[in-house]
């Protein structure tokens, strides 16, 4: 297959080496607004580079890899040339613009997958088949935690769509996907306590919501640019028969003061590539197996906007000060 990757900047980059070593692409083209960027990485990984504006003539599928502002375009544009589409998170800055995404590619009939790369994870995909198959008895509280070690720069959170849409909508999509259940109310707060560009660009540093899903279940999400003890994304899932934890390991930035406690991890997690790397490899093997007809999408695009629709409800709600029902949030 030929398949072509716009964008090219750290997740781009790293796209750029699976794509390449992947026995499925034939060629691979690159392509992106830096457009010499573009160029050194297509050098380095062995594939082709092209102008932006010629990317999409001759593929078989393209990822989407650049700039959250340019996704909605890009997906148009490919569905329009009748492409599948693996488009990473979000499809749009705003839930009008991701309704017009979808919109596209429904009446086109082709293939959006998006990369919520946490389904793809050993553990996360575990939790699920355990609560599934009802090991865990009725549950009744999940925690779950997206800590970044370092904040992004400056420049990147006016363009983020703010730590709900942009962070936690992980967080609300893998809740739905382990769970198999949906959010039906939430309460958020946010506070930009911490350096003063978040308050500058009208976002939060920390945020925190509470979450009602449909059969009754509690949900606790919180987040953070600032956890300088490392990366740390977690979810703990409790029943009234068994408790379960992702991402509790001996590299995660967590230190026990118990006195038998573990001691501090030697080398704590760094950043979301190295953590979730096999699961970015896997959503992408995934997406070539879709585009040869050999599975069905695991994660098409109304998976996507029912995640954001709870990102919305969450800001509605940190702006408002009260719960929000998702049903206030248009689904279309």
């Amino acid at each position: 297959m030929r398949i072509g990757l716009m964008g090219t900047g750290r997740i781009g980059s790293f796209h750029a080496g699976v794509l390449s070593r992947h026995p499925a692409v034939g060629s691979l083209v690159l392509a992106d607004a830096d457009a010499g960027r573009a160029a050194e990485v297509a050098a380095r990984v062995g594939a082709e580079f092209t102008p932006a504006e010629d990317l999409l003539t001759g593929l078989d599928a393209l990822v989407i890899a650049s700039a959250t502002a340019a996704h909605a375009e890009l997906i148009g544009r490919a569905a329009r040339a009748g492409l599948p589409v693996f488009c990473e998170k979000p499809i749009a800055v705003d839930l009008p613009g991701t309704l017009e995404a979808l919109r596209e590619v429904t009446a086109a009939g082709t293939v959006l997958q998006l990369g919520f790369m946490r389904r793809f994870d050993a553990g996360y995909a575990g939790a699920r088949a355990r609560v599934r198959a009802g090991e865990l008895g009725r549950l009744h509280t999940v925690r779950t935690v997206s800590s970044d070690a370092a904040p992004p720069p400056a420049a990147y959170l006016p363009l983020s769509g703010g730590l709900y849409r942009d962070c936690l909508v992980h967080d609300f999509d893998i809740l739905r996907w382990v769970t198999g259940r949906e959010v039906t109310r939430v309460y958020a707060v946010g506070s930009a306590a911490g350096p003063e560009m978040f308050a500058a660009a009208d976002d939060v540093a920390t945020a925190a919501a509470l979450l009602t899903l449909d059969d009754g279940t509690l949900a606790t999400a919180t987040a953070t640019r600032c956890n300088g003890a490392g990366y740390d994304v977690r979810m703990e899932l409790a029943g009234d028969v068994a408790q379960v934890a992702v991402g509790l390991d001996d590299r995660t930035p967590l230190t026990s003061v118990e006195p038998s406690g573990p001691p501090a991890p030697a080398k704590p997690w760094s950043g979301f590539l190295e953590r979730f790397a096999p699961a970015y490899e896997a959503e992408l093997d995934a997406f070539l197996a879709v585009v040869r007809g050999l599975r069905p999408n695991p994660c098409d695009g109304r998976e996507a906007l029912e995640a954001l629709r709870v990102a919305e409800a969450c800001e509605v709600s940190r702006r408002e000060g009260r719960a929000v029902r998702l049903a206030e949030i248009p689904d279309r």
